[in-house]
């Protein structure tokens, strides 16, 4: 089947059905839903059997919707309509949600439903909701309306029959989700941030500042006089609610310009004063723990950044984790994202983002050759959460690789600027994968599925499920691997390799290959990758689909 990927940008759930669609052999397109003419002339070029509008921000063209079906992926239950159904969904404390997939009508989200389907709510962020349980079940519903569509079906029913759930909701404003800090307790708090976790934030006001507020967490013993900030630990500040307090991870001031960042970097000396709690006290994104023989080390960094610090604190914690009397290493990462690598953010934000991004890719280096050499223990890469750029080359590091089945890795740097990469790549990737799929996974800039990625050897098994049932397979594979008497061997036999591998080109050859190249992108005069990196974070709206993507405007080049 032709099927055509409408979307404002290609996001995670846009990624996800472009990765399920192709690998069931559909033949799979992308354009960006940038004006009428533009969605209008990819229709024309690419004649689809159908639209799959996964993640849009306007309505279709009438003379679109009328001439090609148009399925609709909208994040509510059966009846629910408008732009803010998730959003809405977490402020009600909905304890079950759903999607629905529905053809395009003159109507916003009231056609005709092709699929729908439910999931069980969780006390997280919208962003994440919307990274796990929403994507799974649009994947499935698409696939489900896909099938319906293949055996000459028609639509199950009709998208105003609510049961009971569904409604018409307006656009969710910040006066919908303003927080009253004196009258309101720590879970109404949570739900209001979280539902705007993401986008748009909360908006509110931290030492006299108007900012907006994400990555809230329960800050456990903490209280005060509502609405003041009570504490930090590390870059997190905790602010005082009327029955406990909350942990504020990031902010961002008011402005066009402003980025998402650390609390602490955008309120700065208006909290010097503040008391100092350890990081284990506070939302410290890096924890360990241990049993059955097993390390792990869990690293949740929002968003899957790496900063410099956090790697410099990050590779701490891995070298106090070899000092254990463990036989294996976990590395977790976090529930919604392995890596993204390097901090574009907190780079973008610096007073010289060439060196912050010399800094940055430097540390993350001696995380990873510290992961590569490392003898006295196996290192298991577990991707729970999606991966991108250096985050998967990070994990290729390890000797084992599992994945969570539905996770997405995106193998590439050259979509930001043409950036060349380092983080070992060049070693750890034809090591594993060899050369013919090293070129072909570098250069494709798609991204990959776990199926896709078994086969091109970089991930070496999978478990399917959410990630508490995943968890749970992950445990008894690594307490098998840790009881098993031929890891030693195993290590013996690494310890060799390396040896060998050093002998024949010094991994310190590869990192200086790599960097210089890198300190091109930096420092060149070819400033590709700060432009790149800038459109980037500021979220600068795309003015024409990468021809990686959009089949039908490559094959006309071609043409």
């Amino acid at each position: 089947m032709r099927i055509l990927l409408l979307c404002h940008s290609f996001n995670s759930l846009t990624q996800r059905l472009h990765v399920e669609l192709r690998e069931r052999s559909h033949d799979v397109s992308v354009e960006f839903d940038i004006n009428d003419a533009t969605t209008r002339q990819a229709v024309d070029l690419f004649r689809p059997d159908v639209v799959v509008a996964s993640f849009l921000k306007r309505t279709i063209p009438e003379d679109v919707w009328r001439a090609t079906l148009c399925l609709i992926v909208h994040p509510g239950v059966p009846g629910d309509r408008g732009p803010s159904a998730l959003d809405w969904a977490i402020l009600r404390d909905e304890k079950e949600w759903g999607i629905t997939v529905l053809q395009a009508e003159a109507e916003m989200d009231a056609g005709p439903v092709w699929a729908h389907g439910f999931f069980p709510m969780r006390e997280t962020t919208k962003s994440s909701l919307y990274r796990n349980e929403v994507t799974d079940a649009a994947v499935a519903a698409v696939l489900e309306a896909l099938e319906g569509l293949a055996d000459g079906n028609r639509p199950v029913g009709d998208a105003t029959a609510s049961e009971g759930r569904g409604r018409a909701n307006p656009v969710c404003r910040q006066s919908d989700r303003a927080i009253d800090w004196a009258a309101e307790d720590t879970e109404t708090v949570l739900r209001k941030i979280r539902s705007a976790d993401g986008m748009p934030g909360i908006l509110d006001e931290i030492a006299g500042t108007p900012v907006y507020l994400f990555d809230a967490a329960r800050a456990h013993g903490l209280s005060g006089p509502p609405g003041a900030l009570v504490a930090r630990a590390g870059s997190a500040l905790a602010r005082a609610t009327r029955d406990g307090a909350v942990w504020l991870g990031h902010m961002k001031a008011t402005g066009q310009k402003q980025l998402k960042l650390p609390s602490s970097l955008v309120v700065g000396d208006a909290v010097a004063d503040l008391p100092v709690v350890a990081d284990e006290q506070g939302p410290d994104p890096i924890r360990y723990e241990e049993k059955g023989g097993v390390g792990y080390l869990h690293f949740a960094f929002y968003n899957g950044a790496f900063d410099t610090e956090a790697c410099r604190r990050l590779r701490r914690a891995f070298l106090k984790a070899q000092e254990r009397p463990t036989r294996v290493i976990c590395l977790m990462g976090g529930p919604d994202y392995w890596s993204n690598g390097i901090h574009l953010g907190q780079i973008e934000a610096a007073d010289s983002p060439a060196d912050e991004s010399w800094a940055n890719i430097n540390a993350i280096d001696d995380l990873v050759r510290d992961i590569i050499t490392t003898t006295s223990h196996l290192v298991v890469a577990a991707i729970r959460g999606n991966a991108g750029a250096g985050g998967v080359f990070l994990a290729l590091g390890a000797d084992e690789v599992i994945a969570r089945d539905g996770v997405i890795l995106n193998p590439h740097y050259k979509d930001m600027g043409n950036l060349y990469g380092s983080e070992y790549w060049t070693y750890v990737l034809p090591r594993r994968a060899g050369p013919q799929n090293a070129e072909r996974v570098t250069q494709a800039r798609l991204p990959v599925g776990i199926a896709e990625a078994k086969r091109l050897k970089l991930v070496d098994g999978s478990f399917p499920g959410p990630v508490p049932a995943f968890d749970r397979e992950l445990t008894a594979h690594l307490e098998d691997l840790a009881a098993d008497p031929a890891l030693a061997a195993r290590l013996r036999d690494k310890q060799d390799r390396l040896a060998a591998d050093e002998a024949e080109k010094p991994l310190g050859k590869y990192r200086d290959e790599e960097l210089e190249r890198m300190n091109l992108n930096f420092y060149g005069f070819d400033p590709s990758y700060h432009v790149a990196r800038y459109n980037f974070i500021r979220k600068v709206p795309k003015s024409r689909t990468p021809v990686t993507l959009a089949n039908h405007r490559s094959k006309k080049q071609a043409g």
